[in-house]
């Protein structure tokens, strides 16, 4: 059986499927504890309804992306390892990025054609030994720490929101230009420029849709703008791999 095979057995769907057959109960029943809890303080129905609808309709149009995280990730690393990793906790930078780190440091890459069932079961703990951190801190400081941050509106200095935003901007180009400067290396050194134009037609197609849905004031181009510029890149990627 090859290592697809194994990644896409039923075995593996079984365990993802109870996992998150799980946390999808535990969603329902908070859903049902804070309905019941909003009518018990005298909260209109109608209200009530109306939040789930828009809620629902928020939550859905922004998840194409995560879809498309799935099925680009699930080349490598099979689909249940991928559906769980993008439904449960992580994002798909954080999840593309680590997976590949994790690979080239087993002296391997991220393709399936070379990965093995150890290889795979490695990269998945280096995933979540990476990620869980925060949930577990969020568990036992969340509440000293948010306590910290209620500043009164006359404390503010100014509008810009203080450290925290210039902390997470920093954080973002740094980000970024870690990206960027691998994509550049790998299309100079390695002669591999698929990284960058996909990079690049990425980038264009959603500055393309942020100028749209701002001059046209379309919301709905706002929502689905990175899920469109996701899949432009992906194609820009198998057009240029076709040539």
């Amino acid at each position: 059986m090859s290592y697809l095979q194994l990644a896409n057995s039923f075995p593996m769907y079984l365990i993802v499927g109870i996992i998150l057959l799980f946390i999808a109960s535990t969603c329902i029943v908070f859903m049902r504890k804070s309905y019941k809890a909003g009518l018990k303080i005298g909260m209109d129905r109608k209200i009530l309804n109306g939040a789930i609808t828009s809620s629902a309709a928020f939550t859905i149009l922004p998840s194409v992306s995560i879809l498309l995280g799935v099925i680009a990730l699930s080349g490598s690393l099979g689909v249940p390892a991928s559906w769980l990793r993008l439904s449960v906790v992580g994002n798909l930078q954080y999840e593309a990025t680590v997976a590949n780190i994790a690979a080239e440091n087993m002296g391997t890459k991220l393709d399936s054609s070379v990965l093995t069932m150890n290889n795979l079961v490695t990269i998945l703990l280096v995933m979540i030994v990476g990620i869980i951190w925060g949930c577990l801190l969020t568990i036992f400081t969340l509440k000293s720490y948010s306590s910290k941050l209620k500043l009164s509106q006359s404390s503010k200095k100014s509008s810009n929101g203080g450290f925290a935003n210039f902390a997470m901007t920093g954080m973002m180009i740094g980000l970024c230009a870690t990206f960027v400067g691998s994509y550049i290396a790998t299309a100079f050194v390695k002669a591999n420029a698929t990284p960058l134009i996909t990079l690049l037609v990425s980038g264009l197609f959603m500055a393309l849709f942020d100028f749209l849905s701002k001059k046209y004031s379309t919301s709905w181009l706002e929502n689905f703008s990175l899920s469109l510029a996701m899949l432009a890149g992906m194609v820009s990627a198998v057009i240029v791999n076709l040539f």
